[in-house]
């Protein structure tokens, strides 16, 4: 999908991932009323590609020459969640350098870091910040794709705030701003992003590990759930940052350990989102959840269906077309196209 015309406007505005020789992006522009009006949007692989070819295929689509953000997708970055050291703000990178530099799988001088703080400052959270790391060499990655594009990028981001963007936005419209809110994400066969937001602000985050062929599987049906000896309990939240682990306190069991049939493996996609918002709701007693959104593509209602009757909560799926007109015509990759309408919204 395109717009009806090829002349570079100021006011378009790109935001793009590039990882495993996969591009996806959206451009968009603010029209009247403060809306963002989505004009163009896709997937583009490399294929067999020579990379001028690539380039040449993609400037000759119009994309050459806009200001544009860079989202990181989770395989590109860790978020790390740590103590905020008591320091001034200036200082703060430099001591969460040092505070993270045995949670990283390479070493701290071929890392690039920022910090944020957990929640809003205003309670508890405020002693904790998510610390994001990449490696140097995925930036240079990601920038020499943005040069030879001709792309001034304003920023670089990661799908978890893109996310957060998104779920505040949604939250906002339907009146529910102040609420925390959960939103997952499944935007490939690999990984599902959880957050956690209020406020505005981001709470939690987790990356939660999808079984191979999880998009092709049977859901909530003709099985039954794991034993819960099956699973290693949960009693208390302690983060595990070794290198094989989610970077947010549970080791995953390798596929040959867990049951072999496609009930066993999906439950236990059910299981790690329940030990999730259970964590929640002890941590955050005063921040109830107001439910769950979710998006999987075209399974999407049938995801919102199973967890719903598995977690217990209110579970809907995630809708964008009211906050991004022209949106209606995502690809077939929507799913791995949705997490950048986020970056739109950054303040």
């Amino acid at each position: 999908m395109r717009w009806p015309w090829s002349r570079v406007s100021s006011q378009d505005q790109l935001v793009v991932s590039w990882s495993g020789q996969t591009l996806a992006y959206v451009r968009a522009r603010m029209v009247s009323g403060g809306q963002i009006e989505v004009g163009q949007v896709g997937v583009e692989r490399q294929g067999t590609d020579t990379r001028d070819e690539f380039i040449d295929r993609l400037k000759a689509q119009g994309l050459g020459g806009l200001n544009a953000s860079v989202m990181l997708r989770p395989e590109q970055c860790q978020v790390l969640q740590t103590a905020a050291p008591a320091v001034a703000p200036e200082e703060m990178r430099s001591a969460a350098r040092y505070q993270i530099r045995e949670m990283v799988d390479i070493h701290i001088d071929d890392i690039t870091l920022d910090v944020v703080y957990v929640g809003d400052g205003h309670d508890k959270s405020s002693g904790q910040m998510f610390v994001v790391t990449a490696a140097n060499a995925v930036v240079r990655e990601v920038m020499a794709l943005a040069d030879a594009m001709q792309w001034p990028v304003t920023v670089i981001d990661i799908q978890e705030m893109a996310q957060r963007n998104l779920q505040s936005a949604l939250a906002q419209r339907a009146g529910m701003a102040e609420r925390a809110e959960a939103v997952l994400l499944v935007t490939d066969e690999r990984q599902a992003v959880l957050t956690i937001s209020a406020k505005g602000e981001l709470y939690y985050t987790r990356r939660l590990d999808l079984p191979a062929g999880f998009m092709s599987m049977t859901w909530g049906q003709g099985g039954e759930a794991v034993a819960a000896e099956a699973f290693t309990p949960v009693s208390e939240y302690v983060p595990d940052y070794s290198p094989d682990s989610t970077g947010l306190g549970i080791e995953y069991q390798s596929g040959a350990s867990l049951a072999g049939n496609d009930a066993d493996r999906v439950q236990r996609l059910v299981v790690e989102i329940q030990r999730s918002l259970d964590l929640w709701d002890r941590t955050w007693s005063g921040k109830p959840l107001n439910g769950l959104r979710v998006y999987a593509g075209e399974r999407s209602a049938e995801l919102a269906n199973w967890l719903a009757r598995e977690t217990g909560q209110t579970v809907t799926v995630i809708s964008v077309d009211a906050l991004f007109p022209g949106v209606q015509g995502l690809p077939q990759d929507r799913a791995y196209c949705l997490p950048l309408l986020g970056a739109f919204l950054r303040d």
